[in-house]
């Protein structure tokens, strides 16, 4: 099968390493995210009664890490990519869920008897799914800690024209795909395909005019890829 342009939409950092997983397989990546990530400024990080981390991103952690340099805590991360980024950061107590928010609730929820504390959730203003909500459903208590914000970005006119070759987009999260719809209202291409990583980030497409739309059995990136030959 020959090379296909896939069009990586995530924000830096994470776009270089779907771009590296998509060249792996054989296909051109096309890097031109939709969101960039911006800091909340002057947040305080206040531990104190906490007995865990919970992670739904990379992103997450490395706000977290920028704010705070504590490293001693248990953690909870959504998957194996906020895993890994996790352990970089030098953390030593990590489980991954291997799957969403609901997997992540879930894992902890079954730990529930050696948490002490509060369970804190550090990560975006608008989360992809309610995960404090989802704890605190199983009798855990949790709270959110809001250190940075996804807004979309701002496409060149250079980076259009090339994403008008491309053959498919991966889209990570909700607000991605929001982005994308949105972009596509004055800027069809009805010839794309959305590769989404679930059912929940392919619901901003509902309307959207394009080749396909399809989501990932699994909510796992290498789940996401392998939609790209089918």
């Amino acid at each position: 099968m020959s090379p296909r342009k896939i069009w990586i939409t995530r924000a830096q950092p994470a776009a270089e390493t779907t771009a590296a997983r998509v060249r792996a397989l054989g296909h051109e990546p096309v890097i031109a995210p939709l969101l960039t990530v911006q800091p909340v400024e002057g947040v305080e990080v206040d531990l104190r009664g906490v007995c865990a981390l919970a992670f739904t991103s990379a992103n997450g952690v490395r706000a977290f890490i920028e704010a705070t340099p504590d490293r001693s805590l248990r953690v909870f991360a959504v998957g194996a990519a906020t895993a890994q980024a996790v352990r970089a950061a030098g953390f030593k107590n990590v489980l991954s869920a291997d799957g969403d928010v609901e997997a992540l609730a879930e894992g902890i929820a079954a730990r529930k008897r050696d948490l002490k504390g509060c369970v804190l959730h550090p990560g975006a203003a608008e989360p992809a799914g309610d995960l404090v909500g989802a704890l605190e459903g199983h009798g855990i208590e949790a709270r959110r800690l809001i250190l940075y914000d996804t807004v979309p970005a701002q496409l060149t006119d250079d980076e259009l024209a090339v994403l008008a070759e491309v053959d498919a987009v991966l889209l990570h999260s909700p607000k991605a795909a929001e982005a994308l719809a949105l972009m596509l209202k004055t800027t069809p291409l009805p010839k794309l395909r959305a590769l989404c990583l679930s059912k929940a980030v392919m619901k901003p497409l509902t309307r959207t005019r394009m080749a396909a739309k399809v989501f990932a059995p699994f909510p796992l990136e290498a789940a996401l890829l392998n939609l790209i030959d089918r």
